[in-house]
Order: structure tokens, then C-alpha cells, then sequence
């Protein structure tokens, strides 16, 4: 049926993140572990291209379109 990773992916961090917690590093799922790590860094590489390709475009219709300034432009160039 799978290993405890293919089976319940949740569970299975739960489990590992216990484990790790308690010091029991031989008991570690250490390829799967590896594999979400790079998962996690591949996602979050994807999330920062695509939030700064949005700030980009709403920068770029800001200067060049004055005349159909937006709020959701403007909430993305000013916003935090």
C-alpha cells in the first residue's frame, strides 16, 4: 500500500517533526525530508517570481496608463 509518506503525507511530517523533537535521528525519514525541504525552497522561489512578475506589470500600467489607474494597482505598488 505505500510507505507512512505515500499514505498520509501529513501525518507523516507530524511523525518526523516528533521524532526530531525528541532526538531520535536515526529513526528520520531522511530522503523524504530532503525532498520536501526542496520542495518548500522550489515553492517558495515560484511565489517571490510571481509576486515581483505582478509588481512589475501593475508598475509598468501605473506609469504607462495613467488614465486606467486601478485600486488593485494601487494596493500592490503601495500596500506594507
Amino acid at each position: 500500500m505505500g510507505t507512512p509518506y505515500e499514505k498520509d503525507v501529513v501525518a507523516w511530517a507530524m511523525e518526523q517533526a516528533a521524532l526530531l523533537r525528541a532526538g531520535h535521528l536515526s529513526a528520520l525519514d531522511i530522503e523524504h525530508i530532503a525532498e520536501e525541504i526542496e520542495g518548500v525552497g522550489k515553492s517558495e522561489k515560484r511565489e517571490l517570481a510571481s509576486r515581483v512578475a505582478v509588481l512589475l506589470s501593475h508598475l509598468l500600467r501605473w506609469l504607462h496608463q495613467p488614465g486606467q489607474r486601478s485600486s488593485c494597482w494601487s494596493r500592490s505598488l503601495y500596500s506594507r
